[in-house]
């Protein structure tokens, strides 16, 4: 077989039913994951699409993408083609200097250095390049900028004091740790704080990775013996950007390299830039002394937009494609997708889709019919009820408890989180709601409403136990 055939040479009912499966894992996954272990691959499909085979570049993806991703994968494709689709591994054949025995025996060496590490990122990742003293390539995407980044109160404090950075690096600030959950807007942040540099002082050494890529950087030091390499690239930064440091759990000669080139960025006033899934004392199997430096600047976190935030970010997502989204569908997909930015816009692409497809204007109908499936999930999974079961449950209380008219803290709060959540979730006014609460009148649910949500901006522990309700309850 040759292998140099491609996805154009495929069955046009494989490529379509590819396509649209790239599109959905694209909505599930972080950006960095899907760009380096799933967009690359190429595929071949039997002649009756009964079967796809995935070539990656060598043993450690391929045994990489079987764990992580192929379950994922069987189960998209099966639920768009409407049938099931065996998903065969394979690696591309290929005749070269990267696959001769001496390269894999050095490989097999340098692999006794933290197999945890190695395990993890020793395949050669897409965006790895050889390190050199000249090797500053930013890595940075043109188009997320500030002037794109819809601004409103669930990202304003970040998004203020990212620019602040970009505009005074090594000065407040530093390091700049921003938190929050999948597709808020952390790596639309950093990437901003880094184009705007450099639009202002072109000469800046700017570097933007993934904690994985620095991982693999790790690795490939030592493999090759070019720490003097590694550490004149990281070290000489102006403005180090990196994304989901989460990613370092676990890897002590990983952290200890970081912690060194952290150390020497903020000796010579360069700025740390840094996003997590969590707050710094939330992270796991990092280093205290990490930790320590990751909190010693200022901490912020993105939260789920507003509902006026999604609606601006639909319409200006819309015109950006040449697409007029009427307010009042804005406001209709927005009430109904409320978790982060990357779902918001994969059901604005949905609704534009069925629009073209149907050669339809954009209305409510038509969106409540290109999004039916996800109204059918939130539906069902989602009930006031639900809700004063799994808060009731998280702080061990009955449920009983949540309509009834018991007054101490310890039941009054959690009360108030779920009417919180309730309102956030759900289709229910307020009325409604303060009637699944026992009766209770609307100005007390409006009440709780507004104290958790100011709260939430202030109580880094408040923040992390609302998130962890919202994923449950989302599923």
């Amino acid at each position: 077989m040759s292998a140099h055939f491609s996805v154009a040479e495929t069955t046009p009912v494989g490529t379509a039913l590819w396509a649209a499966c790239l599109e959905r894992l694209a909505q599930q996954l972080p950006e960095q994951q899907f760009n380096t272990w799933l967009k690359p691959m190429v595929i071949q499909w039997a002649p009756d699409a009964s079967k796809m085979t995935l070539y990656v570049a060598n043993r450690f993806k391929l045994d990489w993408v079987r764990a992580q991703y192929v379950q994922s994968i069987a189960s998209v494709l099966e639920q768009i083609a409407g049938h099931v689709v065996a998903v065969e591994l394979a690696i591309t054949p290929r005749q070269s200097p990267e696959n001769s025995p001496l390269k894999a025996s050095r490989n097999e060496k340098a692999s006794t250095f933290e197999s945890m590490e190695s395990l993890h990122t020793q395949a050669d990742n897409v965006a790895a390049q050889p390190l050199t003293p000249s090797d500053h390539r930013h890595r940075l995407n043109a188009a997320l900028t500030f002037a794109h980044l819809i601004e409103g109160s669930a990202n304003r404090m970040a998004r203020a004091a990212a620019l602040h950075v970009a505009s005074h690096p090594g000065q407040l600030y530093n390091p700049l740790f921003i938190y929050g959950g999948v597709g808020l807007g952390k790596t639309h942040l950093m990437h901003a704080v880094g184009n705007h540099l450099l639009e202002t002082h072109s000469e800046t050494k700017v570097l933007y990775i993934h904690a994985e890529q620095f991982v693999s950087d790790v690795v490939k030091a030592y493999q090759r013996k070019t720490f003097d390499e590694f550490k004149q690239r990281y070290h000489s930064l102006d403005l180090l950007l990196i994304d989901d440091v989460q990613f370092f759990a676990n890897k002590e000669r990983t952290q200890e390299e970081f912690f060194n080139a952290f150390e020497a960025l903020l000796a010579k006033k360069s700025h740390i830039v840094m996003t997590s899934d969590t707050y710094p004392k939330g992270l796991t199997d990092i280093h205290e002394r990490l930790v320590s430096r990751f909190d010693s600047g200022l901490t912020v976190a993105l939260e789920p937009p507003e509902l006026e935030m999604r609606v601006a970010i639909l319409i200006n997502k819309a015109a950006a494609e040449g697409a007029e989204m009427p307010e009042e569908v804005a406001f209709f997909v927005a009430k109904n997708v409320r978790s982060n930015v990357r779902e918001l816009e994969g059901a604005l692409r949905k609704v534009m889709a069925y629009s073209r497809f149907n050669q339809k204007e954009i209305s409510i109908q038509l969106a409540r019919d290109a999004l039916r499936d996800l109204l059918s999930i939130q539906n069902r999974q989602i009930s006031v009820e639900n809700i004063q079961k799994t808060v009731a449950d998280y702080y061990k209380l009955k449920v009983s408890d949540m309509y009834s008219k018991k007054r101490p803290a310890s039941i009054a709060r959690p009360r108030q989180i779920a009417m919180y959540l309730a309102k956030e979730l759900t289709q229910k006014s307020l009325p409604e709601i303060g009637e699944m609460f026992g009766g209770r009148d609307h100005t007390t649910v409006l009440h709780a409403v507004r104290k958790i949500t100011a709260e939430r901006q202030q109580l880094t522990e408040l923040n992390q136990q609302l998130h962890l309700l919202e994923q449950t309850l989302k599923g």
